[in-house]
């Protein structure tokens, strides 16, 4: 296989720690693949190797690889996600940690039911039972974070203990306890430690970037006494603080591990040259980060186009043009937040454009949506028993009652922003979300973008009206996976890549959000995520915003951009500076 300088200095490294800093589209899983290859080629034994990827998907990819291209076929290395690796572990060290080797791992739906059952023997009453996915989010942040029990609250503490003391004994861990429980194993019990380090004379680790805690230390841990451990990843694509992910792991490698080795893999062999100099223009603004050349040999291709528009639905409606004068190839529409999905739906229903929305739930089948509609259905309708139902089963019983003797009677008295207000006020439902989500700051911008687009209506009905057809038309065979136009955040599109590229929402409060704006190391972040935007393009990049263009659109070298008007698609000669 053909490789570059910089990727055969990585795969032909011998023994010591090893980063490799690697750039979008340059190839870093192939080179930590070919490393495994060429230290079975040189004489270690397959199965004295560990490589650990985050998904199963890449795991396969490897695997499947190094089978091809060694003899390695009757003792393979071990390749899988941190997982995996983990419950391979304790499946052999179960009864150390108080269970079986038949254990049975529980999903996050499985530890949720743990949880409500203990709630409700607590008798804490059905606020508290409503409040079970936060408890489940704080038990996740113990065991991730390796924190001690104590730094909860009380009753946070006897719900921690109870649901461990209930996976005891139903022979069962949960997907955070496969990594604590090991690391945990590992700090008590150096026998065992020593047992496992012993097992692996190589580690390698994919998106080194992305470990968390726990995953940290199970690494250190596994690989501190040979040290012949290997990672790959690229800090300028760090993107998951939101999920224990630190940057610092990354930059302080070399701290970690004395002596060594960097090597840096700086060609792009996905985008054209002028998406990967104007990409290069805005990360290279970033502080914290291992400074890269990035570089690519493919053509120049077209200049980055990039859109102004007025509002929201303005920017939708130039996004669904642009596609439709494309002829409906194969692109990806990204974004910052879920709830900028409203309007970009909206415009690609209109102009019967078939989509998907990847990894995510369409916006008027999101819980929070379906939430406040059901009331605003049922004062338009008092006989509609869907929303009814709905109401029942969201509120408590003293909310619920009240809305179902209030709302028939304000359905005729009340503007339709008057009975928003009173919906949100009467359900306290931005607090609700507080209370049961640990991801209520997205469900929220979603009630508020609902909320945004109810207030270009003059009346309850023609408000309902509008977005019973726009599910309706939703609903039309167009929606398939086959649909050549994926949605997306931003979040979700890192590892992916497309022809066509449209970032929306590229304006200030939405990329970078406006959460960023106080913190240096969030501001970067945000920073990383335009990055990763612009890098999943592979011929041609457009950027769309509305209201204040984002600042990182003026890092973009003005030579590379060219900037189309916002009421025309016609092309002018004008520069963002």
């Amino acid at each position: 296989m053909n490789l570059s300088d910089s990727q055969i200095e990585a795969v032909s490294y011998g023994e010591g720690p090893l980063l490799v800093t690697a750039g979008a589209g340059s190839g870093k899983t192939r080179t930590l693949t070919q490393r495994v290859i060429q230290l079975i080629n040189s004489g270690v034994k397959p199965e004295r190797i560990v490589a650990i990827t985050f998904t199963n998907k890449a795991a396969g990819e490897m695997r499947e690889r190094i089978l091809e291209e060694t003899h390695a076929h009757q003792k393979t290395p071990f390749i899988g996600t941190f997982h995996a690796f983990s419950s391979h572990i304790l499946r052999k060290e179960a009864h150390l940690v108080g269970r079986s080797p038949n254990y049975v791992i529980f999903d996050d739906a499985d530890s949720l039911r743990v949880i409500k059952k203990i709630l409700k023997s607590f008798d804490l009453g059905e606020a508290k039972l409503k409040s079970a996915p936060l408890f489940k989010h704080k038990i996740s942040e113990v065991k991730t974070e390796l924190k001690d029990s104590l730094s909860l609250t009380e009753i946070e503490r006897e719900v921690f203990l109870e649901y461990e003391k209930a996976l005891k004994d139903q022979n069962a861990f949960d997907f955070d306890d496969l990594l604590e429980k090991t690391v945990r194993l590992f700090l008590e019990n150096l026998t065992v430690l020593q047992k496992h380090r012993n097992r692996f004379d190589h580690v390698l680790v994919d998106e080194y970037q992305d470990i968390n805690r726990v995953q940290y230390e199970l690494i250190k841990l596994l690989a501190g006494e040979h040290k012949n451990l290997s990672v790959v990843g690229d800090d300028q694509q760090s993107i998951y603080a939101f999920r224990g992910a630190n940057i610092k792991t990354f930059l302080d490698f070399e701290r970690d591990w004395p002596k060594a080795k960097i090597v840096h893999l700086g060609e792009n062999y996905r985008s054209s040259g002028n998406i990967v100099r104007a990409a290069a223009g805005v990360i290279k603004n970033n502080r914290f980060q291992i400074k890269k050349e990035l570089w690519t040999q493919n053509p120049e291709g077209a200049l980055v186009q990039v859109f102004g528009a007025q509002t929201p639905d303005d920017e939708a409606n130039n996004i669904a043009e642009r596609i439709l004068a494309n002829g409906l190839r194969e692109s990806a529409i990204l974004y910052r937040t879920n709830a900028q999905s409203r309007a970009l739906e909206q415009a690609l229903n209109f102009h019967s454009i078939p989509y998907e929305v990847y990894g995510g739930v369409k916006f008027y089948e999101r819980k929070e949506i379906k939430d406040i509609l059901a009331p605003l259905r049922y004062a338009l309708n008092p006989k509609d028993i869907v929303s009814k139902e709905r109401i029942e089963k969201t509120f408590l019983k003293a909310v619920r009652e009240k809305l179902i003797q209030d709302l028939p009677v304000l359905g005729r008295e009340l503007n339709l922003m008057e009975l928003v207000g009173y919906v949100l006020k009467t359900t306290s439902y931005f607090e609700y979300l507080v209370r049961k989500y640990e991801n209520a700051e997205d469900r929220t911008e979603n009630v508020r973008e609902l909320v945004s687009f109810a207030s270009e209506f003059k009346t309850l009905s023609e408000f309902i009206e509008r977005v019973s057809l726009l599910q309706a038309n939703d609903k039309l065979d167009k929606t398939s996976r086959d649909a050549p136009i994926k949605m997306m955040t931003i979040h979700l599109a890192k590892g992916l890549e497309f022809d066509d590229i449209y970032i929306a929402g590229a304006n200030e409060g939405f990329l970078p959000h406006h959460r960023s704006y106080f913190s240096e190391e969030e501001l970067e972040e945000e920073r990383r995520l335009m990055y990763v935007a612009m890098t999943r393009a592979k011929k041609v990049l457009y950027i769309f915003f509305y209201g204040l263009a984002s600042r990182f659109l003026y890092e973009i070298p003005p030579e590379l951009v060219k900037f189309k008007t916002a009421d025309s698609l016609e092309e002018e000669e004008i520069y963002l500076d």
